[in-house]
Parts: C-alpha cells; structure tokens; sequence
C-alpha cells in the first residue's frame, strides 16, 4: 500500500524521467524554505530583565527579537526557526512560547529544564502541552550528563516517551558521552549542538575524533552543524569564510552522520561576535551545495522538518488542534529507535 506522500512521489519521479529530469523524491529547488535549527530571542528590557546575556557583553546585551533575526534571515531564504532556550529561567520557556503563537516564523522551542532536578516532570508537561515545544536542551553548564544516577535518566527517558529529543551542548572531549546516551536511550532523538563545540584548529581531539567514528553506529545520533565561527576563537568578527577552512571538520562529519542525520543551526546572535550571518550560512551553504542538490534540501529544510517537526505534525493530528500550516505539510511523521 502506497501512502499519498509515496504515490506522488512515485508520479513525480515518472514525469521526471519521461522528461529526462533528475528522478529524486525530494524536491532540491533552492526557492525551498531553510529552517535554521538553533536561534536565541531575548528581551533585557522586560521588567525582570534576563539572566543571559550579562549586561556587561556589549555585543549580545541587547534586545534580540525574531524582527531583528528574519530582517538578516529573508535574503538568505530562511523562513522559520527552532528556538533554543538559554535562559535557566524556567518561566522564560513560556516567554519564548508566547512569541511562537504570534509568529509562525518560530516553528519549535527547544525548552530549558534541568533532568533529574525535582519537578522536572510536571514542568514537562506543562510545556510539552504547547505543540511547538519540542525538546530539551542540557549539557556540562547545566548539571551535567550523570548517566549514572537514576533520576537523571529517568527523565530522560520521560523525553523519548514523550516523543521529544534531547539537544547537548557539551565539549569536543564531552562526545565520548554522548555517544554512551545514544546507546542507552535508543528511542530518544539526541542532536549534538555546534559540531561538539570542536575547536577549528588542526589536530582534532581524539575523543571527537573517535567519537564522530562511533556516531555511525546510531541512527538517534543528530548533529547540528552550527558553531564552527565560534570555534576559530577570533571574537571580533573576522572568521574566515568559505567552507576551506572548515573541511577538516566538516568531512569525517559528513562520512559519519551522512546526509540524513545533520541540521543547519546558526546559534545566531552569539555568532555574530565571529562573524556575520551571512558569512556563517555562506561556508555551509558552499560545502552541502556541492554535495548536491538533494542533500543540500536535507540538510537546510527536511532533516529539520523530519527531526524536531514531524511529532509537531502529528501532535496537529492527534489532537484536533488547527489545520497544519503549510510549511510542514506533507512532512512524514518521525519515529525514530
């Protein structure tokens, strides 16, 4: 039995070849949307202010607000981001979700909330009720990754019963554990945020070295390439552009994860202290476009839309919520382990 989306695929790809046209399912058109997987949105001027950045950061302490994102995003053909939450502030999760509802533009959060603390479940909940909230993220700077202690990865596991995935903002010499928490949670999406924080200087660490090899074995395994200006260490603005710089880097992620388990993320503003957002979509958009056109669509739109979307899609359908926007429909479901 064929499903609708397989059937006009099937049709699309027979029109193709009768015209002697590249036959792929997926739709490589540069005119379709990019999602940019990892943004941060604040606002110092709010009464309570914010606790990130500090006001003593002259470049990131500053209203930041999805105006001031889409105004640099547009010419670049992003049309939607997935927020990330940097904020400890368990309420400013729902600041961020309360701009979601007034701007399609934001089409997921990736929430803040510390596994294995007491309330984390109820917090879950509360949040996970809103469809665009789809995730947590967690790391070294919030607690840690005790794999080890029970309440920790009973949460943890709460995330893949949910349908929800798990970012981790961790270091190059970090990525051993994360592989550990591939092995042990096999349902749970987890995307590895910024290339693992890897410093783009030659020799590459061993632990990330060995650890992008083993990411092979495990299909839950997501990396987010975002994060390589950052790496260069050069904080005023000058990052070079271009994918040369970066290749080394970029390959063996590349021959590990392969073209269905990597996302777009520009960490915007904080790249901007590298370099202009330009230039970090540039040095990606160089080096998936000439990996093709099919995975560079997989790459900047349907790893995204199939990886922190497709349960958003089928959280609109299960539960009676408005029709699906037209920006992720048609995007299949996503069960992953």
């Amino acid at each position: 039995m064929m499903t609708r989306r397989q059937f006009a695929c099937a049709a699309t790809g027979a029109l193709a070849a009768a015209a002697g046209l590249p036959t792929g399912c997926l739709n490589p058109s540069r005119s379709e949307g990019i999602i940019d997987t990892h943004t941060h949105f604040y606002d110092p001027l709010r009464p309570q202010g914010v606790p990130w950045p500090p006001k003593d950061d002259a470049v990131l302490y500053r209203r930041v607000l999805p105006r001031d994102f889409k105004a640099l995003a547009a010419p670049l053909g992003i049309t939607g981001t997935v927020v990330v939450e940097a904020s400890p502030w368990e309420e400013d999760n729902q600041w961020i979700l309360d701009l979601a509802a007034q701007d399609p533009f934001l089409l997921g959060l990736v929430g803040h909330l510390k596994p294995g603390r007491p309330g984390f479940r109820d917090q879950l909940a509360r949040f996970s009720s809103h469809r665009r909230f789809r995730g947590i993220r967690t790391g070294g700077w919030n607690g840690g990754l005790p794999l080890d202690q029970t309440d920790w990865k009973r949460d943890i596991a709460l995330l893949a019963d949910c349908d929800l995935s798990l970012d981790l903002l961790i270091g190059a010499e970090q990525f051993p554990e994360a592989v550990r928490i591939a092995e042990a949670f096999p349902g749970l999406r987890i995307i590895v945020d910024h290339c693992c924080n890897v410093p783009v200087r030659q020799p590459l660490p061993e632990a990330w070295t060995s650890a992008v090899r083993a990411a092979r074995r495990h299909p839950n395994l997501i990396m987010k390439v975002s994060g390589l200006v950052e790496g260069t260490g050069r904080s005023d603005g000058t990052a070079p552009a271009g994918a040369a710089p970066y290749r080394f880097i970029l390959d063996p992620i590349a021959d590990a994860f392969g073209e269905d388990r990597m996302v777009f993320g520009s960490n915007w503003p904080v790249s901007e202290r590298f370099a202009p957002l330009a230039t970090v979509f540039g040095i990606v958009d160089e080096y998936f476009s000439a990996h093709g056109a099919t995975a560079r669509s997989k790459f900047f739109t349907r790893n995204a839309q199939r990886i922190y979307l497709g349960p958003l899609v089928h959280h609109h359908r299960s539960r009676n919520h408005p029709p699906v926007p037209s920006s992720l429909r048609n995007v299949p479901d996503f069960r992953l382990g």
